[in-house]
């Protein structure tokens, strides 16, 4: 898989008729390893090894409902009272963050309403604070450590 602009991590890696599968630590199963599920399984070590994010508190591909359709948002962070604070979007390396994937976003967070919408690549990593009071969006320049939440 292609090298992203994180740490480097380690995984568990295997191939059965001609697919490769990662193992996910979260979810204790192989996942087929499509670009979007590589950078899913990094930005979430991120998270835990680099801003720490207790495994606990993640939840990936999250189920809601938004105009009778099914979604899943890709990950959702609880804090420490357990109400979602942080929302993640994974976008394979090859595709490019632009208002489209903000909309994604902000369209699950009508449902969850997190204070931290975050949307990654792989290589370009962006962060905003919502600021429901204000009706006003920040973007920070790094992620922030799972105390702020």
């Amino acid at each position: 898989m292609r090298s992203l602009n994180l740490p480097t991590y380690s995984f568990k890696i295997k191939s059965d008729s001609d697919k490769e599968f990662i193992f996910d630590d979260l979810r204790k199963k192989y996942l087929i390893l499509t670009p979007e599920e590589w950078v899913r399984q990094n930005f979430v070590q991120f998270l835990i090894r680099e801003r720490n994010y207790p495994a606990g508190r993640i939840v990936l591909e999250k189920s809601l409902k938004y105009n009778r359709l099914q979604k899943r948002c890709d990950i959702l962070v609880f804090n420490s009272e357990n109400n979602p604070a942080a929302m993640v979007e994974c976008k394979a390396p090859e595709v490019k963050i632009n208002a489209g994937v903000f909309d994604q976003i902000a369209v699950y967070n009508m449902t969850f309403k997190v204070r931290y919408l975050i949307v990654t690549n792989g290589i370009d990593h962006y962060c905003a604070e919502i600021d429901f009071l204000n009706a006003k969006v920040t973007f920070l320049d790094a992620i922030p450590e799972y105390e702020q939440l």
